[in-house]
């Protein structure tokens, strides 16, 4: 895979950017209030120089029309997939999308028919429990289980809630928002239990390029086998990994022919196309941005276990070891907090409210922020709680 670095500057990750009066979603829910905004996924980083540089040069070109996906893009994201986790993927697999959320969507409308059951396990991303609505189609949970020091799918509750009409199950991996990066056993016996009645699998992996455990590495559900890519829908985007979901370029990949036949037929006249700053970001992170995105690791990593040690230190709280992402999932259901999330906000720290993501009494903490906010984040959790012990 060809890397050019454009720029040897070392990522800054520790000067914050203000990001007030920039229409910003995560800063301006919070607008006029001392409340640090830890909650909506996505970070608080400059995007790598080299995306800010062609950005830059495409603008100065100054005309802004309809656009096709650049082959170099497309030669760039299969190279990258066979090198990273020998995934050969044909050109044609490539379906381009304006969004993951759009993906998820148009994924519900591909697999069965209207009434079908849709699974997914919670907790999860909100859209994973909406998404089926919007299709005409029910959405069953199951459970994932909490092991000590890692969660995992209730299996033997999928396999016992089946039926017939059960024909798309919509898997994050990475997971949001627990953070696990699933290994090649699990992946296998989902797709093992999901298996018959042409069931279908929407694997959103958005998260892959943020594995934090070095003892972890993202596995594509699709590259397991011919016979289980066959039943995916995979679903990719650089939008998480450097910092630039507000343009907007996601892919999904569909190895099948007619399942990518019925993916593109249920986007028809409904999914824009990508825009031109999308694709031209997309290349540039992919290609161009692989020593920041390293340095990007590093910090998170250590803003992980910044994060992980801190709330081991007050009762009540408690996480597990992020795998992957930037996302922390803190249990508060011992401390008896009826309104976690309302309770921090209190606290000058936005969060993540659990009951949105299907499990009440937890709160999602993105820590993919300068260090000096997560300490004074954190220092504010920590004040509360301390606030809390003494009026219990």
């Amino acid at each position: 895979m060809n890397k050019r670095e454009v720029s040897i500057e070392k990522p800054d990750f520790d000067t914050p950017v203000d990001r007030r009066g920039t229409f910003s979603e995560k800063w301006d829910k919070y607008k006029g209030r001392d409340i640090l905004p830890l909650w909506v996924a996505d970070m608080d980083f400059r995007s790598p120089d080299a995306v800010i540089q062609a950005l830059e040069q495409r603008v100065a070109h100054g005309v802004f029309g309809y656009t096709d996906p650049p082959d170099e893009l497309v030669e760039v994201v299969c190279a990258m997939l066979w090198d990273l986790y020998s995934w050969s993927v044909e050109p044609d697999w490539i379906v381009w999308l304006p969004g993951l959320v759009s993906g998820l969507n148009v994924a519900c409308r591909s697999a069965g028919s209207e009434g079908d059951v849709i699974m997914t396990a919670v907790p999860i991303y909100p859209p994973f429990l909406t998404a089926p609505g919007h299709a005409n189609r029910q959405v069953k949970t199951i459970p994932m289980i909490d092991r000590g020091n890692r969660w995992i799918m209730d299996l033997d509750c999928l396999r016992d809630t089946l039926t017939p009409r059960t024909s798309l199950f919509l898997l994050c991996n990475p997971h949001n928002p627990n953070g696990r990066a699933f290994d090649a056993d699990e992946l296998f016996a989902l797709a093992e239990r999901f298996a018959g009645n042409d069931r279908i699998i929407c694997s959103d992996e958005i998260h892959c390029g943020l594995i934090l455990d070095p003892g972890k590495r993202h596995i594509p559900l699709a590259s397991l086998s011919p016979e289980i890519a066959a039943r995916t829908i995979t679903l990719m985007a650089p939008s998480k990994t450097f910092n630039i979901p507000g343009l907007g370029c996601s892919f999904a990949v569909i190895s099948h022919r007619p399942l990518r036949k019925r993916f593109r037929q249920a986007m028809a006249g409904i999914v824009p196309p990508v825009n031109l700053l999308g694709f031209t970001a997309a290349l540039a992170a992919y290609r161009d941005s692989s020593t920041w995105h390293v340095a990007l690791l590093n910090y998170l990593r250590e803003n992980s276990l910044l994060v992980e040690e801190t709330i081991s230190c007050l009762p009540g709280l408690s996480m597990h070891s992020v795998e992957a992402t930037y996302l922390a999932w803190i249990e508060t259901r011992p401390t008896g907090l009826k309104d976690p999330a309302a309770f921090f906000e209190k606290a000058g720290v936005g969060l993540s409210d659990g009951k949105y993501f299907g499990e009440p009494g937890f709160v999602r903490l993105n820590f993919g922020c300068p260090r000096s906010i997560l300490q004074d984040a954190l220092r504010r959790m920590t004040k509360a709680m301390d606030t809390l012990a003494i009026k219990q």
